[in-house]
């Protein structure tokens, strides 16, 4: 006789290892796919902000598009290296959030939340109105569908990721790669050119250079600087959504988020040598990028690859949010910031609710602005500056309390960079206010509010259901189960046994009307009752007005009064049709008495379903 043993640590044959869904879960490759898209699609309006700023100072400014474009890469390698110790300290996630609750207090870790939500929502406009424009420019005849253009986009987006962060990751995975490849392509030849290779994709346009060329002040790169900031927006994604790693989840997030940075640094800095290099001008209806990529590879086929490339991750970016909202949505709820629902996980490891809250709100503002991304473009990009200086405070706080070794140089590290970005957050604020800022300048407040009022809300549910605190021992009390009805059948008896094993003592009860076909109907009932004999009681509620529920509701108030040391239960019979849409053939009786019920008494309601099948 053979003994099969199972080597140790193995699995028998016969038995699944247990699912703990790390498979469903990030690794660092699939993390930058899922999670950088807004930060990499940046290059593509980053350094045409700054240029656009300083073109106001003529010829002289765009020389300063360099020195701005430095300024703003050693900010990102701030952010990274700053992040990159959230992810360390803060492996729950939420970023900013994480970092202003544990260490500046609850009231500035709301703000942070709701400046990182406003920016994710906001990212999800733009992002989708951006690839819809992009792509409505190289084919003018849909310009007038770029409505419903953006919604099948963001619906799109929206059911790739009810599937999963990992499916959306590898569906991800190749747009990503064609972009930063064509993008690293497209500097690699520049850089090799002395000058342009075409100007056609220019020709014809108008300059949107400065005639009376104007000072370079301070204030004019201060400008320049907060509008190319813009292009570090979703730097903090990677914090936000840790837990979406697999194991070990802080070492991959930071795997990622440093490759981000340097990815990015290398773009961004890379087309800025090339704008200079070639001497370029900004020129009405034609972006930078294009631009560039005439001058490096010619108008031909890489021209377009850019093009549509570029057009494609800018609707894709909008999944940076979808990746990293729904992860601080859970954790505002386990806070009781938000609704409960929110911190719920479906399969796959899915923030459903989150993921279709974003979806909805994104879809709201892509109405509101018709699909045009100008009308969004004011209120982006400030609520994640607000984010960044709090979470750099809160790491300057996190040193200090901390005190390991060399908490001094990182102090003064976060210190440094909440200083400039807080600076962005002031010029970009003050300098869009009037172009549409000033809502996200109301907006912001209100959301804390509601995050005050909805924590308030479960404070006082939790005092009066005892949370935290022993109860007392359960006890047995007399039952009085009340059973609606209004004919025989065979629901009816189900319904009554049910109640018999629920409680001592069962009373039916039927409303009747002052009509004589209802009359007519109680006396054949009582009579067919009588018949039965089922060992309950059937009592009459008369009623002059046509009600159901409240009669109902009345006589429960009655039995609870005149017995209040029993438990009364109202069990409600109901049938369950066998196919989906014979629901729409029932008259809904059920939902009626037990909306009376519930909002008039403190009853316990107990619906019973009876299956048709």
């Amino acid at each position: 006789m053979s003994v099969l043993t199972t080597a140790p640590g193995a699995t028998p044959a016969d038995e699944e290892p247990p699912d703990t869904g790390e498979r469903h879960r990030l690794t660092a490759v699939t993390g930058l796919a899922a999670l950088s898209l807004d930060a990499m699609a940046s290059v593509a309006y980053g350094p045409e902000a700054i240029v656009l700023v300083l073109a106001a100072a003529g010829a002289h400014g765009l020389g300063f598009t360099l020195p701005v474009t430095l300024a703003i890469a050693a900010l990102l390698a701030v952010l990274v290296a700053s992040y990159r110790q959230v992810i360390a300290a803060f492996p729950d996630g939420g970023g900013s959030y994480a970092v202003a609750r544990t260490h500046l207090g609850r009231r500035t870790s709301l703000v942070a939340a709701g400046s990182l939500v406003l920016d994710y929502v906001l990212n999800v406009a733009v992002a989708v109105t951006a690839g819809v424009a992009a792509l409505t420019s190289a084919f003018p005849a849909l310009y007038d569908d770029r409505l419903w253009l953006c919604l099948v986009v963001l619906a799109l987006i929206t059911a790739v990721n009810l599937r999963g962060i990992v499916e959306s990751a590898k569906a991800f995975i190749v747009p990503t790669v064609v972009f930063v490849g064509s993008i690293l392509v497209l500097i690699a030849v520049g850089l090799f050119r002395s000058e342009p290779v075409s100007t056609a994709t220019a020709a014809g346009h108008a300059s949107a250079l400065a005639d009376n060329a104007t000072t370079v002040g301070a204030l004019l790169l201060l400008k320049a600087f907060a509008s190319g900031c813009a292009a570090l927006t979703g730097v903090e994604a990677i914090a936000n959504a840790v837990p979406s790693f697999r194991v070990p989840r802080a070492r991959r997030a930071q795997h990622a988020e440093v490759a981000l940075g340097a990815v990015l640094g290398v773009m961004l800095i890379g087309l800025s040598v090339l704008i200079s290099r070639f001497h370029l001008q900004p020129v009405e209806g034609v972006t930078v990028l294009a631009q560039l990529a005439d001058a490096s590879l010619g108008h031909n086929w890489g021209f377009y690859v850019i093009q549509f490339a570029t057009m494609i991750l800018l609707a894709l970016s909008a999944n940076t949010s979808f990746g990293g909202l729904p992860v601080l949505l859970k954790l505002l709820a386990r806070d009781n910031h938000l609704p409960h629902v929110f911190a719920l996980k479906a399969d796959r490891q899915v923030h459903r609710h989150g993921v279709l809250a974003l979806a909805a709100v994104s879809t709201v503002l892509i109405v509101f602005s018709g699909g045009d991304t100008n009308t969004l473009v004011p209120l982006f990009a400030i609520g994640v500056f607000v984010g960044f200086t709090i979470a750099q405070v809160g790491m300057v706080r996190h040193w200090r309390t901390e005190r390991g070794p060399g908490w001094r140089g990182k102090a003064l590290l976060n210190g440094f960079g909440g200083l400039l970005t807080g600076v962005a957050a002031v010029v970009v604020t003050a300098t869009k206010f009037e172009e549409g800022a000033w809502l996200i300048v109301i907006a912001l407040p209100l959301l804390v509010v509601a995050f005050e009022a909805v924590h308030r809300a479960y404070a006082r549910i939790g005092e009066r259901l005892g949370l935290g605190r022993i109860p007392e021992h359960p006890h047995r009390d007399r039952s009085v189960v009340i059973v609606p009805v209004s004919s025989l059948s065979r629901l009816t008896s189900e319904a009554l046994t049910a109640a018999a094993s629920l409680g001592d003592e069962v009373r039916a009860v039927t409303v009747c009307h002052p009509d004589p076909e209802d009359r007519s109907a109680l006396h054949a009932l009582e009579r067919s009752w009588a018949e039965w004999d089922p060992g309950v009681p059937l009592v009459r509620l008369s009623s002059d007005r046509r009600a159901l529920g409240r009669p109902i509701a009345a006589y429960v108030r009655d039995v609870m009064a005149s017995e209040p040391a029993a438990r009364v239960t109202v069990l409600i019979p109901e049938t369950e049709p066998e196919r989906l849409w014979q629901r729409l053939l029932q008259n809904q009786r059920g939902a009626v008495v037990a909306h009376a019920v519930r909002k008039e008494t403190d009853a316990v309601i107990c619906r019973l379903r009876f299956r048709l099948s």
